[in-house]
């Protein structure tokens, strides 16, 4: 996601990192059981960081009601979103929470997939449910998240 930002840009991919392994770095209860769960926990962290981010950037004392460039412009959702039609984090922070109380699951496969990269495959082995499971979840997921945002 961050490779398509301008150089300039105030979160670069390796602040991301650390500031994600700070996050991981100061959880406790977190027991890593495999590959693919230390990368769920790794997307959990990336959105944290981003979200906390573009809403700091939104901040009226940081000038957030200038017209500014944003921290998600070009960032995009495989299948849900082309280059010209970039997702904005906040709107898709709003979408999520909204979605983790009625569809967890999916809210879980786009958090997995959109901020932590996971394939289909590491998806089923982190939630534990059959790839055939996510790959439909993953469909129906893009479809709900394509109308959401169409709103």
């Amino acid at each position: 996601m961050l490779r398509q930002e301008d150089r300039g840009h105030t979160l670069q991919a390796t602040a991301l990192v650390h500031e994600a392994y700070m996050k991981l770095a100061q959880q406790t209860r977190a027991e890593i059981q495999n590959e693919s769960h230390a990368l769920a926990l790794a997307a959990v962290a990336m959105r944290r960081v981003l979200i906390d981010h573009a809403r700091t950037k939104g901040r009226d004392k940081r000038g957030g009601d200038k017209k500014a460039v944003p921290l998600d412009s070009g960032i995009t959702l495989a299948g849900v979103a082309s280059q010209a039609d970039p997702i904005d984090l906040l709107v898709l922070e709003d979408i999520l929470s909204r979605l983790e109380k009625s569809q967890p699951r999916y809210a879980k496969i786009i958090e997995l997939r959109f901020f932590g990269g996971l394939t289909n495959a590491q998806v089923a082995d982190v939630l534990d449910v059959s790839l055939g499971t996510v790959e439909s979840d993953w469909k129906l997921a893009r479809e709900l998240l394509s109308e959401e945002l169409k709103k």
